[in-house]
Parts: C-alpha cells; structure tokens; sequence
C-alpha cells in the first residue's frame, strides 16, 4: 500500500488512522511532537498488526523540522505514497476580545502553516512532474470551519477554514501530477483534544445534544474514512471536505 506519514500520529485521530493503515499494509511514519512514549506504543500496535512503522520527532510548525522530518521519512522507508495532515492545536477557549497575538500566530503556525509546508514536502516527493509516482493527502479539519466554531473557539474555526480553502486550492493544482487532495471534518470526537468532555458529564452530555446523532464521534469513526480517503476506492474524490458531523449540528430539539 506505500509509505504513509501521519503528523500527529501518537494520539487521537492519528493514532487511531496508523492502526488502521497498519492491517491495510501501510508502511507508517508516526510523527509526534512532544509524548515519545505514545509515539511508541502506536509504533508498536503497528508492527504487531505486521506492519513497518517508526516515529519521527518534529514540529510542524518550525520550517526546518517539517524539511528534516520528511528526508528522515525517506531515508527509513523510501518514497512517499500518503499523508496524513491529523496534528493540530486548539488554541483554548478566547473570546475575541481576550485574543492574545502570539497566541494567534502560534495557533496559525501549526493548524495552517504546518499544514501547507507537510502538503509541500508532500507535493515535491509525490509529483509526477518531479519524478514521483503520484500520492494522496488528507487534511484533517473540523466542523467548526463550517459555522465559526463554538463559543469562545472562532480563533480555532478560522484555522480550520483556511485548511478548508487550501485544501480545495491544492487539489486543483495539482489534479495532473498524480496527487489527490481531500480534507475531512469531523464534529466534536473523544480525544485529548476534547479532555474536557471526560472530565464534565454533564458538557458531554450538552454538547452531544447540539449533534443529530446525539452523541460524539469515536476516533475509529473519523480514521475509517480518512482510510477511505486514502484508498484507490476514493480515486476520483479530490477537492472535497468530507464531513464527518454524525448529521450535523441541531440548533435546539423538539
């Protein structure tokens, strides 16, 4: 099935996608930031399933560690056939009156920044024009991109929408170099990210009442069709944000 790199691999949505390349026979490159331990234990859960994996330690948001990662992704496993765009920030809840600038920056630095320079990395490897042999990218973005998020997240539904605008940009450029391009959105989901929900019942429960299905979404419900994305089933869907919203949000009940 080829190399795939998951930024943001050793937690949440990433994990959960190398464990499922992982039976699909994805060679996977697990990279983290910080938790070398949870890079690890995805690396192992990887090679169990009787797949090549490795993690690879970088920011995406620092220019020079996205260039050093992927030319260590190269040296370990060769020529890249996927991407995975799964690291990501919240920013915390800020109302925009309390908006702190490098707050701001940093926030845009690794929800768009380092979401164009992976998807560059990526294009320069898996272009036709380049000598590659094509590839696909998935970028992971929210379903706050869709209505400015929630309370006290707007900061953090902008960074998704500029993923959104990218990802349609990137996929038009570059339809005729072998590369498919799609983003996925998923609606509020059990990670790290959302601790919170975990720590507050009764918020899970409000939050899950703003969702059609009336629940939030597993991690394995966002990787399955991130996998999907990734797959030669998918292999005229480019261009698109593909919303995984468990029906969308619902403003009241009757």
């Amino acid at each position: 099935m080829g190399v795939l790199l998951i930024t943001g691999g050793s937690r949440g949505i990433g994990a959960a996608v190398a464990r499922r390349a992982a039976k699909l026979g994805h060679a996977v490159a697990v990279n983290y930031r910080a938790d070398g331990d949870a890079a690890a234990a995805v690396v192992a859960s990887v090679k169990q399933a009787g797949a090549e994996a490795a993690a690879f330690c970088a920011d995406v948001a620092v220019e020079a560690e996205v260039q050093q990662l992927f030319q260590a992704v190269d040296r370990e496993f060769g020529p890249l056939a996927a991407l995975v765009n799964s690291a990501g920030i919240n920013g915390g809840k800020a109302s925009v009156a309390d908006f702190d600038g490098e707050e701001l920056s940093h926030l845009m630095a690794v929800n768009v920044v380092g979401t164009m320079l992976c998807c560059r990395e990526a294009v320069r490897r898996m272009s036709t024009r380049s000598g590659g042999s094509g590839g696909v990218i998935v970028n992971v973005s929210s379903m706050a991109a869709t209505i400015g998020g929630r309370p006290g997240s707007s900061h953090y539904a902008a960074s998704k929408a500029a993923v959104d605008a990218f990802t349609v940009g990137l996929a038009r450029e570059v339809g005729e170099q072998g590369i498919r391009v799609n983003a996925i959105r998923p609606g509020m989901t059990d990670t790290d990210m959302t601790d919170e929900l975990r720590q507050d019942p009764a918020l899970h429960r409000a939050i899950a009442g703003t969702i059609a299905m009336n629940r939030i979404a597993e991690v394995e419900e966002i990787a399955q069709p991130i996998l999907w994305l990734l797959s030669d089933q998918a292999s005229f869907v480019s261009g698109s944000c593909l919303d995984a919203s468990g029906g969308g949000f619902m403003i009241g009940r009757p």
